[in-house]
């Protein structure tokens, strides 16, 4: 069934569409059935949280929506762009322009300073945010000309998400984003994906397995042996800022 709820102060625009979205993965002898019949509906500027143990499908689920791997089975609909129909090249070029991905791991190139690993994406993106207001915007105006490894793991995955943003995706997806933080700084990084989610207008969605971070989102999603077993409406959502776990 294709979830049709969304709350009221919710853009209606439906972003993302999947009917009946499976992924198999052939594994010798053995099929690892990752997902099984998903379908879901995403929204133009709302922040969703995909909350579910190792191994519940959730990164198959995101990678798939981000053209980074492909369905065995079903459809997965951007806008009216059926990206299950796609060659390579169109998958390279629907990632290029709409969406920004961040990762547990920075993949920062070490030998550029922040300014540059955010210029290697505004470069070849068609309207770009300059480097420098990606990283204002992060509140690293001050670590422009730092290196990764003169930055904080907090800092180096803000320098991450600002290399993410600077191309204006229409969509931000986080895997695991606050994976290798501790809670602390975590805050300030789901703080700043809020940010991008609430000034920018970025459909957003964050994959976790912390349940604490859910309270951000406008919508939970839980999925459970690849398939959603519920989909919660925040009716009130709690600021980044204002977690602990």
């Amino acid at each position: 069934m294709v979830d049709s709820a969304y709350p009221s102060a919710m853009n209606s625009e439906v972003v993302f569409r999947t009917e009946h979205l499976s992924k198999i993965y052939d594994m010798g002898e053995v099929q690892v059935h990752a997902l099984r019949e998903v379908d879901l509906e995403l929204y133009r500027e709302e922040l969703v949280v995909l909350l579910g143990a190792s191994g519940s499908g959730k990164s198959t689920l995101v990678n798939i929506l981000g053209g980074l791997d492909t369905a065995t089975e079903g459809r997965v609909l951007y806008g009216d762009q059926d990206l299950t129909r796609a060659n390579d090249r169109e998958l390279t070029q629907y990632r290029r322009r709409y969406v920004g991905f961040v990762f547990q791991f920075y993949n920062l190139i070490p030998s550029l300073t922040a300014r540059e690993n955010v210029a290697i994406v505004t470069e070849i993106a068609e309207n770009p945010i300059p480097p420098e207001e990606a990283l204002d915007l992060m509140g690293l105006g001050d670590r422009l000309d730092s290196f990764p490894s003169q930055l904080s793991g907090g800092q180096q995955q803000r320098v991450a998400i600002a290399r993410a943003i600077a191309k204006q995706p229409a969509v931000l997806l986080c895997d695991e984003p606050t994976g290798a933080l501790d809670s602390e700084t975590g805050v300030v990084v789901l703080d700043a994906i809020e940010r991008v989610n609430r000034d920018l207008g970025t459909t957003t969605m964050v994959i976790t397995h912390n349940v604490v971070q859910a309270k951000i989102a406008d919508r939970v999603i839980r999925l459970s042996n690849g398939r959603i077993s519920d989909i919660t409406i925040n009716k009130s959502k709690t600021a980044a800022r204002d977690l602990t776990w």
